[in-house]
């Protein structure tokens, strides 16, 4: 049964597959190869799968690439994007900042003016109150010495119709007018410096009503302005808040660490003051330094940024090979980055070199000691280009890509660490996208 299965499989080979014999002719002798049915479906069958892998590990790199470029040039897009939006926002935030500070210097001269005239006011009704009150006494006087002049015109006459000599009645008559003729005219002064007190206050009260009007459209343009500045610095602080809380740090932690850091270099904004008089706290000037409070955050925001690796290690060309995980039933605990030996390789944060050298599986292993904890790692490097003790900043290069240590190819073995403990560098990396 065999013999007969392998004669009928022989038969549809030698159909397929004749048999052909290859002639090797030398110059004393002649020999052939045989090429027997069998001999070509392996040759065939090894030349297809060749031919195949090829077509599909050819497919699958030229797919990573394309996949690779189109997400890194995306986050580049996204960068600039978010760059230019966030000097936008800076450059509106100035403009603003400088716009109320100028509306509050016109509101404090408005309060001081106002205030003058309200005195001025209170000033000029006192003495027009006064002056009403001497002209009171002094119509009174004026009644009373009418009266006094009419009784000494009636004991005149009587006098005159008695003994016929004018003389001493003329006296008196004499002197009462003259009384009378003073008070008219210290009359007639206080009725004018009266009128013109009274005219003054009108004026007063006037050019009040208009102060309080330009008072109030000026409150208003400050509100709006106020309002404006809280809804940019909202929209600045947000990103920032939303980067720390999806890298798993807490913003108000990372606020007070910088802040403590930083506690000889001025500290924080100093808050305003629009009133010295005391009394209840000015609501401009509470808006006002919740702006500058959010100000500040906005600027310890940013020293932080710098200080945790939000940044990539690879800026050129790459792909990722492999993520942070198990792997093998180990731990991988970092991520890798695929591109040609000699490709730079940048810090993704500001801080210090503890270790650059050989280190067993890593290879040429860089390690970077950053703020709140944090330790980055960069492994299988053909070039150090720091040195153990030297402080870098965030972007500066630190090496270059190799295949050093234990390696399978030219790629980068990138590791964060919090507290000695590996986690997911594409954490940082992904939070910091929307941002930077």
């Amino acid at each position: 049964m065999r013999s007969r299965l392998a004669l009928a499989v022989h038969a549809r080979l030698e159909k397929r597959f004749p048999e052909k014999r290859l002639f090797i002719r030398s110059d004393t002798e002649t020999r052939f190869i045989r090429l027997r049915p069998s001999h070509q479906l392996v040759g065939w069958s090894v030349a297809t799968v060749l031919v195949g892998w090829t077509i599909i590990s050819t497919a699958i790199m030229l797919m990573d690439s394309i996949g690779a470029g189109n997400f890194r040039a995306q986050a580049q897009r996204d960068q600039i994007i978010y760059e230019h939006r966030l000097n936008a926002l800076s450059a509106e935030r100035d403009a603003r900042a400088a716009e109320a500070v100028a509306a509050q210097q016109r509101f404090s001269a408005a309060l001081n003016q106002i205030s003058v005239m309200q005195s001025e006011l209170l000033s000029t009704e006192d003495q027009r109150r006064e002056l009403e009150t001497g002209l009171d006494v002094v119509q009174t006087t004026l009644r009373n010495t009418m009266q006094d002049v009419k009784s000494s015109r009636t004991q005149l006459a009587a006098l005159m119709s008695e003994d016929g000599s004018p003389a001493a009645g003329a006296l008196q008559s004499q002197q009462a007018d003259t009384t009378v003729d003073l008070l008219a005219t210290a009359l007639a002064e206080t009725a004018a410096e009266r009128d013109k007190i009274a005219a003054d206050a009108q004026f007063a009260l006037d050019n009040a009503a208009e102060s309080q009007m330009e008072l109030r459209l000026l409150q208003e343009r400050n509100d709006d302005i106020f309002r404006q500045l809280e809804d940019a610095m909202t929209v600045s602080v947000e990103p920032l808040e939303k980067m720390f809380r999806a890298a798993g740090m807490n913003p108000d932690n990372i606020i007070s660490q910088v802040r403590r850091g930083y506690s000889g270099s001025g500290g924080p904004l100093t808050p305003l003051s629009f009133s010295t008089r005391g009394g209840a706290p000015d609501p401009n000037a509470e808006r006002a330094n919740g702006i500058l409070n959010r100000l500040d955050a906005i600027n310890l925001y940013r020293i932080a940024a710098e200080k945790a690796p939000f940044d990539t290690p690879v800026k050129s060309s790459f792909r990722f090979t492999s993520g942070f995980g198990q792997r093998w039933g180990r731990l991988h605990a970092g991520t890798d980055f695929a591109a040609p030996i000699g490709t730079p390789i940048y810090s993704t944060a500001d801080g210090v070199v503890t270790e650059a050298g050989w280190a067993s599986g890593y290879g040429r292993l860089i390690k970077i000691q950053h703020e709140f904890g944090i330790e980055t790692r960069y492994a299988h490097l053909s070039a150090m280009r720091v040195k153990v003790g030297q402080r870098v900043s965030r972007g500066e290069r630190i090496g270059d890509m190799g295949n050093s240590g234990r390696s399978t190819g030219p790629h980068l073995h990138y590791e964060v660490r919090v507290g000695g403990t590996p986690v997911n560098p594409m954490t940082y990396i992904r939070a910091g996208q929307d941002v930077f």
